[in-house]
């Protein structure tokens, strides 16, 4: 399972669509929809992503989906809108933040299903830096992507955090525990300045 690779063009034309969804958003008060088929064949196809928005390196939004629904190209359209207007923790974006923006756009590959008999054997499979998770049991869902080995770098420490999102005990244990994994491929406009 590796990473997708996408030309600078492809990322440019990423980070300009998730920029103006942004700008429409704000201005006509919804989101936009851009139209596929204006695009190149590799940001037509299904993928998941999670659109990550910063200003002065503070969080300011992220949402996205695990599984993909819609093309690329939409789905990073419609979670930058979300992102920006949408994400409760988060007043809207004003005006004079949209400038200072830094877009960081996750793609994920598709969620591959883990096989473990115990917590001592998943935490042996999951890569530490490489793996996204997708924690489940019944109604109990949480996820982390893998740029939150940035923060909890030690596996134990990212799993028990992970039960937590999802709403569990941190020694939580079961035999119903269904664990998926994910890696992602990221783009990110950070180190360019914006008009």
């Amino acid at each position: 399972m590796g990473q997708e690779v996408f030309t600078p063009e492809q990322q440019s034309l990423l980070l300009q669509v998730a920029r103006e969804a942004i700008q429409y958003g704000w201005e006509q008060k919804k989101a936009w929809q851009p139209d596929p088929s204006r695009y190149p064949e590799a940001l037509r196809l299904p993928r998941a992503v999670f659109v990550t928005l910063t200003v002065a390196g503070d969080l300011r939004g992220c949402i996205g989906i695990l599984e993909p629904g819609s093309t690329l190209v939409e789905n990073v359209a419609k979670y930058a809108y979300a992102a920006a207007f949408q994400d409760a923790r988060f007043p809207d974006l004003s005006e004079a933040e949209i400038p200072k923006l830094e877009i960081h756009i996750s793609i994920l590959s598709l969620l591959e299903p883990m096989t473990f008999q115990s917590e001592e054997d998943l935490m042996a499979q999951i890569r530490p830096g490489i793996d996204g998770l997708l924690l489940e049991d019944g109604y109990h869902r949480g996820t982390f992507l893998p740029a939150v080995w940035e923060d909890l770098p030690e596996v134990r420490d990212f799993l028990r955090r992970l039960k937590g999102k999802a709403g569990l005990p941190a020694d939580y244990w079961s035999d119903q525990l269904r664990v998926r994994r994910y890696t992602t491929t990221s783009i990110s406009d950070a180190a360019t300045p914006h008009p």
